[in-house]
């Protein structure tokens, strides 16, 4: 934990207001920001959260401080654990954080459910196409029957 907070305190006076930094470090990444009115923050997460996810719960979690806490109060400002441990929660679901990957996710849900219907309408396509195939055989049989029997029939009389 001192580690964890050493480095992220590094972090933040590295990063100039109006920034954004991402630096790797093993299989972490380390993103940090500092808006121009010199507020910032620091988070810590594995290589496969996204980058614009991470920066957007940053931006969610000053935005929220700032509107608790005027800019006079923050060396006095609490922000508790149970602050940012609620935020933390939400964020470990991206689509949660972001709503462009939301979106996303329920394009791709969207796409995979019309290229499965589309499938079963070129099934159906294909099998309407055998029907009226089997129709246009069995009325050309029936013409050909019609003719043999009535030619058949007309070499006798019916009383």
């Amino acid at each position: 934990e001192a580690v964890v907070s050493t480095q992220s305190t590094g972090m933040a006076d590295r990063t100039a207001p109006g920034e954004r930094k991402s630096v790797k470090e093993k299989e972490y990444i380390c993103h940090s920001l500092t808006k121009t009115d010199k507020i910032g923050a620091v988070m810590i997460c594995d290589e496969e959260y996204p980058q614009r996810v991470a920066f957007t719960f940053m931006l969610k979690i000053m935005e929220e401080f700032l509107a608790k806490h005027p800019k006079g109060t923050w060396s006095s400002a609490p922000f508790t654990d149970a602050d940012i441990r609620k935020q933390f929660d939400a964020a470990q679901d991206p689509k949660e954080i972001d709503h462009l990957m939301k979106i996303q996710t329920d394009l791709d849900e969207t796409k995979v459910i019309l290229y499965d219907t589309i499938e079963k309408v070129l099934e159906r396509g294909e099998k309407l196409e055998d029907i009226v195939s089997r129709s246009e055989q069995l009325s050309a049989t029936s013409k050909q029957f019609y003719k043999t029997a009535k030619s058949t029939n007309s070499c006798c009389v019916i009383l």
